[in-house]
C-alpha cells in the first residue's frame, strides 16, 4: 500500500466496498438454514409451527362455513361429485397449510439455483474484488502537496459515499431476506 494519504483513503474506501460486497454475495448464495448459524431459522420454524396450528384450526372453521354456504342441506353432500369437490378443496388447503414452509423452501432453492447458474454463466461466480489501478496510484503520487489537497477532499467525500452506499445495500439485502424468511409463517395462516 502506498504511503500517500489520498491513495490510502481510496484504498480504504475500496476495502469497505469489497467487504460489504462479499457479505452480500455470501447472503445471496446461502440457504436460510445457514443464515447466521441457523439460530434465526430456528426461531422462524418455531413461529411457523405456532402459526400452522392456528391455520389448521381456521381451515376447519372455514371448511365448515364453506360447506354450509355451498350446500342447502346435508342431502346435497351425499352426492359423490359434490362430496369429492369438497374433499379435494379441503385436501389442497390442508396441504398448503401443512407443507407451506416446505413448498416455500423448495421454491427458494429453485430460484437460488437458477440465480447461481445465471451468475456462474455470466462469469460472476464469486464476488470480484475491486482494486485501485496502478495508473491512478501513479498519477496521485506525482501530485504536489497543494495539488493533493482537493484530491484528498474528493477522496473523503467519495469514501463517505461508498460507505453509505455499502451500508444501504447491506441493509436492503438483510431487510429483504427477513421478509422472505418470515413469508412462510404468513403463508401458513
Amino acid at each position: 500500500m502506498s504511503d500517500n494519504w489520498v491513495v490510502q483513503n481510496l484504498q480504504n474506501a475500496l476495502d469497505t466496498w469489497n467487504k460489504y460486497l462479499s457479505e452480500i454475495w455470501q447472503l445471496i448464495t446461502q440457504s436460510p438454514e445457514q443464515f447466521k448459524g441457523g439460530s434465526i431459522w430456528g426461531v422462524i420454524v418455531n413461529i411457523h409451527d405456532a402459526v400452522r396450528a392456528i391455520g389448521l384450526a381456521l381451515l376447519v372453521l372455514f371448511f365448515v362455513v364453506g360447506v354450509m354456504r355451498t350446500c342447502g342441506s346435508f342431502a346435497e353432500v351425499k352426492k359423490p361429485e359434490h362430496a369429492l369437490k369438497l374433499f379435494i378443496r379441503f385436501a389442497i388447503a390442508k396441504g398448503v397449510v401443512t407443507y407451506g414452509l416446505e413448498l416455500m423452501m423448495a421454491l427458494f432453492n429453485i430460484v437460488q439455483g437458477l440465480v447461481s447458474t445465471i451468475m456462474n454463466a455470466a462469469g460472476f461466480g464469486s464476488a470480484q474484488q475491486t482494486v485501485l489501478p496502478q495508473e491512478i496510484i501513479d498519477a496521485v503520487e506525482s501530485c504536489g502537496f497543494f495539488e493533493s489537497i482537493p484530491l484528498w477532499a474528493v477522496t473523503l467525500i467519495g469514501g463517505l459515499f461508498i460507505t453509505i452506499l455499502s451500508f444501504i445495500m447491506i441493509m436492503t439485502v438483510y431487510g429483504r431476506f427477513f421478509k422472505l424468511y418470515c413469508a412462510p409463517g404468513r403463508a401458513a395462516a
